[in-house]
Protein backbone atom coordinates (compact mmCIF):
# COMPACT_ATOMS: atom_id res chain seq x y z
CA UNK A 1 0.00 0.00 0.00
CA UNK A 2 1.85 3.06 -1.09
CA UNK A 3 1.85 6.35 1.26
CA UNK A 4 2.46 9.57 -0.67
CA UNK A 5 3.81 12.19 2.30
CA UNK A 6 2.62 15.83 1.46
CA UNK A 7 4.12 17.41 4.08
CA UNK A 8 0.57 19.24 5.46
CA UNK A 9 -2.08 17.86 6.28
CA UNK A 10 -4.75 17.26 3.27
CA UNK A 11 -7.95 18.98 2.88
CA UNK A 12 -9.53 17.74 -0.34
CA UNK A 13 -8.59 15.29 -2.78
CA UNK A 14 -8.71 14.61 -6.62
CA UNK A 15 -7.93 12.11 -9.06
CA UNK A 16 -7.48 12.64 -12.97
CA UNK A 17 -10.74 11.29 -14.96
CA UNK A 18 -8.50 9.93 -17.69
CA UNK A 19 -4.67 10.10 -16.48
CA UNK A 20 -2.78 8.43 -13.60
CA UNK A 21 -2.46 11.71 -11.39
CA UNK A 22 -3.90 13.04 -8.28
CA UNK A 23 -4.38 16.21 -6.59
CA UNK A 24 -4.61 17.23 -2.64
CA UNK A 25 -5.46 20.77 -1.56
CA UNK A 26 -3.23 21.64 1.65
CA UNK A 27 -3.26 23.45 4.79
CA UNK A 28 -0.48 25.36 4.08
CA UNK A 29 -2.45 26.35 0.71
CA UNK A 30 -0.37 24.76 -1.36
CA UNK A 31 -1.89 21.98 -4.03
CA UNK A 32 0.38 19.91 -4.75
CA UNK A 33 -0.10 17.08 -8.03
CA UNK A 34 1.47 13.17 -7.77
CA UNK A 35 1.86 10.86 -10.37
CA UNK A 36 1.53 6.96 -10.33
CA UNK A 37 1.61 3.31 -11.64
CA UNK A 38 0.09 0.45 -11.71
CA UNK A 39 2.62 -0.68 -8.89
CA UNK A 40 1.75 2.36 -6.87
CA UNK A 41 5.45 4.30 -7.38
CA UNK A 42 4.65 7.52 -7.06
CA UNK A 43 6.58 11.06 -8.46
CA UNK A 44 5.45 14.82 -7.79
CA UNK A 45 4.18 16.56 -10.96
CA UNK A 46 3.93 19.94 -9.53
CA UNK A 47 3.64 21.53 -6.64
CA UNK A 48 1.82 25.71 -6.56
CA UNK A 49 1.04 27.49 -3.80
CA UNK A 50 -2.02 29.71 -4.39
CA UNK A 51 -2.78 31.22 -0.87
CA UNK A 52 -1.01 32.08 2.48
CA UNK A 53 -4.56 30.43 4.10
CA UNK A 54 -5.99 26.74 3.36
CA UNK A 55 -6.68 25.13 -0.09
CA UNK A 56 -10.39 23.13 1.43
CA UNK A 57 -11.55 22.15 -1.74
CA UNK A 58 -11.00 20.76 -5.23
CA UNK A 59 -13.12 19.52 -8.26
CA UNK A 60 -11.60 19.01 -11.84
CA UNK A 61 -13.53 19.31 -15.03
CA UNK A 62 -15.11 16.70 -16.83
CA UNK A 63 -12.02 16.65 -19.37
CA UNK A 64 -9.10 16.90 -16.41
CA UNK A 65 -7.97 19.73 -18.50
CA UNK A 66 -8.77 22.40 -15.74
CA UNK A 67 -8.24 22.01 -11.46
CA UNK A 68 -10.40 24.43 -9.64
CA UNK A 69 -9.54 25.04 -6.01
CA UNK A 70 -11.13 26.81 -3.52
CA UNK A 71 -10.24 27.74 0.39
CA UNK A 72 -10.02 29.94 3.04
CA UNK A 73 -9.48 33.35 1.59
CA UNK A 74 -12.64 33.03 -0.38
CA UNK A 75 -11.23 32.95 -3.82
CA UNK A 76 -12.01 30.72 -6.43
CA UNK A 77 -8.47 29.78 -8.14
CA UNK A 78 -8.53 28.03 -11.84
CA UNK A 79 -5.19 25.53 -12.58
CA UNK A 80 -4.51 24.52 -16.19
CA UNK A 81 -3.73 20.78 -15.28
CA UNK A 82 -1.20 20.40 -18.26
CA UNK A 83 0.87 23.30 -16.97
CA UNK A 84 0.70 23.66 -13.03
CA UNK A 85 0.20 27.09 -13.72
CA UNK A 86 -3.24 29.51 -12.28
CA UNK A 87 -4.45 30.35 -15.73
CA UNK A 88 -7.62 32.25 -13.72
CA UNK A 89 -8.37 33.71 -9.96
CA UNK A 90 -11.08 35.11 -8.93
CA UNK A 91 -11.55 36.49 -5.33
CA UNK A 92 -14.35 37.41 -3.29
CA UNK A 93 -16.20 34.96 -5.06
CA UNK A 94 -17.77 34.45 -1.68
CA UNK A 95 -18.42 36.57 1.93
CA UNK A 96 -17.05 33.58 4.24
CA UNK A 97 -14.30 30.90 3.93
CA UNK A 98 -15.03 28.39 1.04
CA UNK A 99 -15.43 24.86 2.15
CA UNK A 100 -16.57 22.26 -1.30
CA UNK A 101 -16.59 22.50 -4.87
CA UNK A 102 -17.79 20.24 -7.17
CA UNK A 103 -18.05 20.84 -11.23
CA UNK A 104 -20.93 18.14 -11.98
CA UNK A 105 -20.81 19.15 -16.13
CA UNK A 106 -18.97 20.92 -18.67
CA UNK A 107 -20.62 24.50 -17.80
CA UNK A 108 -21.52 24.41 -14.42
CA UNK A 109 -19.57 24.85 -11.08
CA UNK A 110 -21.13 24.85 -7.20
CA UNK A 111 -19.42 26.49 -3.88
CA UNK A 112 -20.67 26.46 -0.98
CA UNK A 113 -18.91 27.99 2.05
CA UNK A 114 -19.34 28.24 5.89
CA UNK A 115 -22.22 30.25 6.28
CA UNK A 116 -23.96 28.05 4.68
CA UNK A 117 -23.98 29.90 0.96
CA UNK A 118 -24.41 27.71 -2.49
CA UNK A 119 -23.03 29.88 -5.60
CA UNK A 120 -23.86 28.20 -8.97
CA UNK A 121 -21.69 29.38 -11.75
CA UNK A 122 -22.02 28.99 -15.44
CA UNK A 123 -18.31 28.41 -16.47
CA UNK A 124 -18.53 29.58 -20.13
CA UNK A 125 -17.75 32.48 -19.82
CA UNK A 126 -18.91 33.40 -15.93
CA UNK A 127 -24.00 35.47 -15.06
CA UNK A 128 -24.87 36.85 -11.28
CA UNK A 129 -28.06 36.47 -9.87
CA UNK A 130 -28.36 36.12 -5.94
CA UNK A 131 -31.37 34.24 -4.23
CA UNK A 132 -31.82 34.65 -1.02
CA UNK A 133 -33.85 31.90 1.08
CA UNK A 134 -33.50 31.93 4.85
CA UNK A 135 -29.81 33.01 6.04
CA UNK A 136 -28.09 30.83 4.36
CA UNK A 137 -26.93 31.31 0.81
CA UNK A 138 -25.81 28.80 -1.51
CA UNK A 139 -24.19 29.70 -5.34
CA UNK A 140 -24.86 28.71 -8.70
CA UNK A 141 -22.01 29.79 -10.75
CA UNK A 142 -22.17 29.39 -14.37
CA UNK A 143 -18.72 29.44 -16.04
CA UNK A 144 -19.26 31.42 -18.76
CA UNK A 145 -19.92 34.48 -16.76
CA UNK A 146 -18.71 36.14 -14.31
CA UNK A 147 -20.33 36.03 -11.32
CA UNK A 148 -22.85 33.28 -10.02
CA UNK A 149 -26.22 32.48 -11.66
CA UNK A 150 -27.87 31.23 -8.61
CA UNK A 151 -27.12 31.75 -4.91
CA UNK A 152 -29.02 29.62 -2.67
CA UNK A 153 -29.28 30.30 1.64
CA UNK A 154 -31.64 27.58 2.92
CA UNK A 155 -28.54 26.44 5.45
CA UNK A 156 -27.29 28.41 7.81
CA UNK A 157 -23.95 26.43 8.94
CA UNK A 158 -21.28 25.19 6.71
CA UNK A 159 -22.25 23.31 3.58
CA UNK A 160 -20.46 19.60 4.07
CA UNK A 161 -20.18 17.90 0.60
CA UNK A 162 -22.28 17.92 -3.08
CA UNK A 163 -23.64 14.75 -5.08
CA UNK A 164 -25.33 15.36 -8.58
CA UNK A 165 -28.73 13.96 -10.15
CA UNK A 166 -27.68 13.78 -13.54
CA UNK A 167 -31.14 12.17 -13.97
CA UNK A 168 -33.01 15.14 -12.86
CA UNK A 169 -30.30 17.68 -13.27
CA UNK A 170 -30.48 18.12 -9.72
CA UNK A 171 -27.54 19.32 -7.13
CA UNK A 172 -28.04 18.13 -3.49
CA UNK A 173 -26.12 20.00 -0.53
CA UNK A 174 -25.79 18.41 2.80
CA UNK A 175 -24.82 20.89 5.92
CA UNK A 176 -23.87 21.30 9.07
CA UNK A 177 -27.37 22.83 10.41
CA UNK A 178 -28.96 18.54 10.47
CA UNK A 179 -30.64 19.44 6.96
CA UNK A 180 -29.96 18.63 3.37
CA UNK A 181 -31.47 20.55 0.25
CA UNK A 182 -32.57 19.67 -3.34
CA UNK A 183 -31.75 22.47 -5.78
CA UNK A 184 -32.61 22.36 -9.64
CA UNK A 185 -30.40 24.34 -11.09
CA UNK A 186 -32.27 25.00 -14.41
CA UNK A 187 -35.04 26.33 -12.44
CA UNK A 188 -35.40 30.31 -12.07
CA UNK A 189 -36.80 30.16 -8.46
CA UNK A 190 -34.70 31.56 -5.47
CA UNK A 191 -36.07 28.32 -3.21
CA UNK A 192 -34.72 24.90 -3.16
CA UNK A 193 -36.90 22.26 -5.19
CA UNK A 194 -36.54 20.13 -1.38
CA UNK A 195 -35.54 20.73 2.15
CA UNK A 196 -35.45 18.32 4.51
CA UNK A 197 -36.17 18.21 8.19
CA UNK A 198 -34.15 18.81 10.80
CA UNK A 199 -32.00 15.53 11.74
CA UNK A 200 -30.74 16.31 14.86
CA UNK A 201 -27.25 15.95 14.15
CA UNK A 202 -24.51 17.18 11.55
CA UNK A 203 -24.60 15.44 7.98
CA UNK A 204 -21.05 15.30 6.69
CA UNK A 205 -20.88 13.38 3.56
CA UNK A 206 -23.51 11.75 0.84
CA UNK A 207 -23.27 9.15 -1.54
CA UNK A 208 -25.67 7.44 -3.70
CA UNK A 209 -26.44 3.76 -3.93
CA UNK A 210 -29.03 1.01 -5.62
CA UNK A 211 -29.19 2.99 -8.92
CA UNK A 212 -28.94 6.15 -6.92
CA UNK A 213 -32.81 5.43 -5.94
CA UNK A 214 -31.59 5.44 -2.51
CA UNK A 215 -28.92 8.03 -0.63
CA UNK A 216 -26.55 7.58 1.92
CA UNK A 217 -25.35 10.23 4.35
CA UNK A 218 -23.00 9.85 7.15
CA UNK A 219 -23.47 11.85 10.30
CA UNK A 220 -21.24 13.52 13.15
CA UNK A 221 -22.96 10.47 15.46
CA UNK A 222 -21.45 8.01 13.09
CA UNK A 223 -24.89 6.98 11.92
CA UNK A 224 -25.55 6.75 8.34
CA UNK A 225 -28.75 7.91 7.16
CA UNK A 226 -30.74 6.37 4.42
CA UNK A 227 -33.19 8.24 2.11
CA UNK A 228 -35.36 6.81 -0.38
CA UNK A 229 -35.88 9.43 -3.60
CA UNK A 230 -39.05 7.83 -4.46
CA UNK A 231 -40.47 8.71 -0.97
CA UNK A 232 -39.00 12.20 -1.20
CA UNK A 233 -36.38 14.32 1.08
CA UNK A 234 -38.09 15.34 3.85
CA UNK A 235 -36.93 12.58 6.52
CA UNK A 236 -34.19 9.39 6.20
CA UNK A 237 -35.78 6.28 5.79
CA UNK A 238 -33.63 4.42 7.67
CA UNK A 239 -30.70 4.49 10.02
CA UNK A 240 -27.36 2.43 10.14
CA UNK A 241 -25.40 2.70 13.74
CA UNK A 242 -22.36 1.17 14.00
CA UNK A 243 -19.94 3.58 13.87
CA UNK A 244 -18.32 4.47 16.74
CA UNK A 245 -17.14 8.05 15.89
CA UNK A 246 -18.36 10.18 12.84
CA UNK A 247 -18.85 9.63 9.14
CA UNK A 248 -17.06 11.88 7.46
CA UNK A 249 -16.44 10.74 3.84
CA UNK A 250 -18.54 8.60 1.47
CA UNK A 251 -17.62 7.18 -1.88
CA UNK A 252 -19.05 4.40 -3.90
CA UNK A 253 -17.10 1.65 -5.72
CA UNK A 254 -17.07 1.04 -8.90
CA UNK A 255 -19.66 0.04 -10.70
CA UNK A 256 -17.16 -3.36 -12.00
CA UNK A 257 -17.51 -5.14 -8.39
CA UNK A 258 -20.82 -7.18 -8.29
CA UNK A 259 -22.10 -5.90 -5.37
CA UNK A 260 -21.26 -2.16 -6.00
CA UNK A 261 -25.29 -1.11 -6.11
CA UNK A 262 -25.12 -1.64 -1.68
CA UNK A 263 -21.75 -1.74 -1.39
CA UNK A 264 -19.87 1.29 -0.45
CA UNK A 265 -16.47 3.22 1.43
CA UNK A 266 -17.10 4.89 4.44
CA UNK A 267 -14.05 7.04 6.17
CA UNK A 268 -14.64 7.97 10.08
CA UNK A 269 -12.88 9.70 12.29
CA UNK A 270 -11.47 7.05 14.16
CA UNK A 271 -8.81 6.47 11.20
CA UNK A 272 -10.62 3.27 9.96
CA UNK A 273 -11.60 3.08 5.68
CA UNK A 274 -14.48 0.56 5.90
CA UNK A 275 -16.22 -1.57 3.29
CA UNK A 276 -20.03 -1.39 4.47
CA UNK A 277 -22.82 -3.48 2.40
CA UNK A 278 -26.39 -1.51 3.31
CA UNK A 279 -29.80 -3.26 3.20
CA UNK A 280 -29.00 -5.72 4.77
CA UNK A 281 -26.13 -4.15 6.37
CA UNK A 282 -22.73 -6.10 6.80
CA UNK A 283 -19.09 -5.00 7.48
CA UNK A 284 -17.18 -6.44 4.39
CA UNK A 285 -13.97 -5.63 6.03
CA UNK A 286 -11.17 -2.69 6.52
CA UNK A 287 -8.79 -1.97 4.21
CA UNK A 288 -6.57 1.09 5.22
CA UNK A 289 -5.90 2.46 8.84
CA UNK A 290 -5.11 5.75 9.64
CA UNK A 291 -4.09 5.23 13.10
CA UNK A 292 -5.44 7.83 15.70
CA UNK A 293 -6.39 10.12 12.42
CA UNK A 294 -9.73 11.21 11.46
CA UNK A 295 -10.19 9.94 7.46
CA UNK A 296 -11.73 12.98 5.96
CA UNK A 297 -11.78 12.50 2.21
CA UNK A 298 -11.39 9.53 0.14
CA UNK A 299 -12.08 8.98 -3.69
CA UNK A 300 -11.01 6.67 -6.40
CA UNK A 301 -9.39 7.48 -9.35
CA UNK A 302 -10.47 7.30 -13.30
CA UNK A 303 -13.58 9.40 -12.65
CA UNK A 304 -14.65 6.63 -9.62
CA UNK A 305 -13.85 3.74 -11.73
CA UNK A 306 -10.21 2.63 -11.09
CA UNK A 307 -8.89 0.44 -8.89
CA UNK A 308 -6.88 3.20 -6.71
CA UNK A 309 -8.60 4.68 -3.87
CA UNK A 310 -7.28 7.51 -2.21
CA UNK A 311 -8.29 8.37 1.73
CA UNK A 312 -6.62 11.47 3.56
CA UNK A 313 -6.85 13.13 7.07
CA UNK A 314 -4.64 14.79 9.63
CA UNK A 315 -1.61 12.55 9.57
CA UNK A 316 -0.44 14.61 6.21
CA UNK A 317 0.06 11.24 4.17
CA UNK A 318 -2.32 10.23 1.45
CA UNK A 319 -2.83 6.65 1.38
CA UNK A 320 -3.22 4.54 -2.01
CA UNK A 321 -4.93 1.47 -1.75
CA UNK A 322 -5.33 -1.28 -4.38
CA UNK A 323 -9.02 -2.22 -4.51
CA UNK A 324 -8.14 -5.29 -6.74
CA UNK A 325 -5.78 -6.98 -3.98
CA UNK A 326 -8.15 -6.08 -0.94
CA UNK A 327 -11.72 -6.67 -2.48
CA UNK A 328 -11.02 -9.18 -5.70
CA UNK A 329 -10.38 -11.74 -2.43
CA UNK A 330 -13.63 -11.09 -1.15
CA UNK A 331 -15.34 -11.91 -4.44
CA UNK A 332 -13.21 -15.13 -4.94
CA UNK A 333 -14.01 -15.87 -1.55
CA UNK A 334 -17.98 -15.62 -1.76
CA UNK A 335 -18.11 -17.78 -4.92
CA UNK A 336 -15.76 -20.05 -3.16
CA UNK A 337 -18.63 -20.18 -0.57
CA UNK A 338 -21.31 -20.27 -2.88
CA UNK A 339 -19.37 -23.45 -4.78
CA UNK A 340 -19.41 -25.45 -1.24
CA UNK A 341 -22.37 -24.33 -0.71
CA UNK A 342 -23.71 -26.21 -3.98
CA UNK A 343 -21.52 -29.17 -3.20
CA UNK A 344 -23.06 -29.72 0.06
CA UNK A 345 -26.53 -29.43 -1.66
CA UNK A 346 -25.34 -32.37 -4.32
CA UNK A 347 -23.97 -34.69 -1.38
CA UNK A 348 -27.14 -34.37 0.42
CA UNK A 349 -29.38 -34.98 -2.45
CA UNK A 350 -26.79 -38.47 -2.44
CA UNK A 351 -27.45 -39.59 1.06
CA UNK A 352 -30.67 -40.24 -0.20
CA UNK A 353 -30.14 -42.49 -3.30
CA UNK A 354 -30.08 -46.29 -3.26
CA UNK A 355 -26.69 -46.99 -1.72
CA UNK A 356 -25.57 -48.94 -4.54
CA UNK A 357 -25.71 -45.95 -6.70
CA UNK A 358 -23.25 -43.59 -4.44
CA UNK A 359 -19.91 -43.38 -6.05
CA UNK A 360 -16.99 -43.74 -4.19
CA UNK A 361 -14.67 -40.43 -3.54
CA UNK A 362 -11.58 -40.89 -5.42
CA UNK A 363 -8.27 -41.13 -3.78
CA UNK A 364 -5.12 -39.86 -3.79
CA UNK A 365 -3.58 -43.03 -4.84
CA UNK A 366 -6.44 -45.38 -6.24
CA UNK A 367 -9.91 -44.70 -8.70
CA UNK A 368 -13.29 -45.46 -7.57
CA UNK A 369 -13.01 -49.14 -8.77
CA UNK A 370 -10.29 -50.07 -6.73
CA UNK A 371 -11.71 -49.29 -3.57
CA UNK A 372 -14.87 -50.91 -4.50
CA UNK A 373 -13.54 -54.50 -3.87
CA UNK A 374 -12.36 -53.25 -1.02
CA UNK A 375 -15.16 -53.94 1.79
CA UNK A 376 -13.43 -53.41 4.82
CA UNK A 377 -12.05 -49.70 3.91
CA UNK A 378 -15.88 -49.46 2.81
CA UNK A 379 -17.15 -50.40 6.10
CA UNK A 380 -14.37 -48.03 8.02
CA UNK A 381 -15.40 -45.01 5.75
CA UNK A 382 -19.31 -46.04 6.61
CA UNK A 383 -18.08 -46.21 10.19
CA UNK A 384 -15.57 -42.97 10.20
CA UNK A 385 -18.63 -41.00 9.15
CA UNK A 386 -17.49 -37.21 9.71
CA UNK A 387 -14.26 -38.56 9.21
CA UNK A 388 -14.35 -38.35 5.32
CA UNK A 389 -11.48 -35.98 2.74
CA UNK A 390 -13.89 -34.43 1.74
CA UNK A 391 -13.10 -30.36 2.95
CA UNK A 392 -15.67 -28.97 4.72
CA UNK A 393 -16.42 -25.30 4.25
CA UNK A 394 -15.16 -22.69 6.43
CA UNK A 395 -18.66 -20.90 7.90
CA UNK A 396 -17.22 -16.80 8.39
CA UNK A 397 -18.61 -15.12 11.43
CA UNK A 398 -20.81 -12.71 10.47
CA UNK A 399 -20.56 -9.24 12.70
CA UNK A 400 -23.74 -9.03 14.44
CA UNK A 401 -26.27 -6.04 13.89
CA UNK A 402 -24.90 -3.14 13.69
CA UNK A 403 -21.10 -4.08 14.73
CA UNK A 404 -19.32 -2.00 12.32
CA UNK A 405 -16.27 -1.05 14.40
CA UNK A 406 -13.48 -3.17 12.60
CA UNK A 407 -11.28 -3.57 15.43
CA UNK A 408 -11.45 -5.56 19.14
CA UNK A 409 -12.32 -3.95 22.06
CA UNK A 410 -9.41 -2.66 23.68
CA UNK A 411 -7.94 -3.71 27.66
CA UNK A 412 -9.52 -1.57 29.85
CA UNK A 413 -7.13 1.07 31.88
CA UNK A 414 -7.68 -0.30 35.01
CA UNK A 415 -8.24 -3.90 34.32
CA UNK A 416 -5.58 -6.18 36.17
CA UNK A 417 -5.75 -9.94 36.09
CA UNK A 418 -5.63 -11.43 38.83
CA UNK A 419 -5.52 -15.62 39.85
CA UNK A 420 -8.48 -16.99 41.98
CA UNK A 421 -6.54 -18.46 44.39
CA UNK A 422 -5.46 -14.68 45.45
CA UNK A 423 -8.74 -14.42 47.28
CA UNK A 424 -8.90 -18.18 48.72
CA UNK A 425 -7.26 -17.26 52.25
CA UNK A 426 -9.22 -13.92 52.37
Amino acid sequence: MPNILVGSQIFDLAFHPTSDVVYTGLLNGKVKAFTYDEQGAHSAAFDLRISKRSCRGLALSPDGSSLYAVGKNRTLHIIDTSTGIVSETRQGVHDAPINRVVHPTPHLLATGDDDGVIKVRDLMPMLSLTMMYGSVWVQLWDPRKQDATHTYTQHFDFISDFMWLQDKKQLVATSGDGTLSVMDVRSKKSEPFAHSEDQEDELLSIVPFKGGTKVAVGTQLGIISIFNRNKGWGDCVDRVPGHPHSVDALCALPSTYPSSHNTILTGSSDGLLRVIELLPTRLVGVIADHGDFPIERIAIDRGGEGRWVGSAGHDEVLRMTDLREVLDDEDERAEAEAEDGAGDEERDASDDEEPAEVPLPLTKTGTAEEDSGDEEKEADEKSSGDESDVPKPNKRRKNEKGDLKGRPPKRGKNQVDVDPSFFSGL
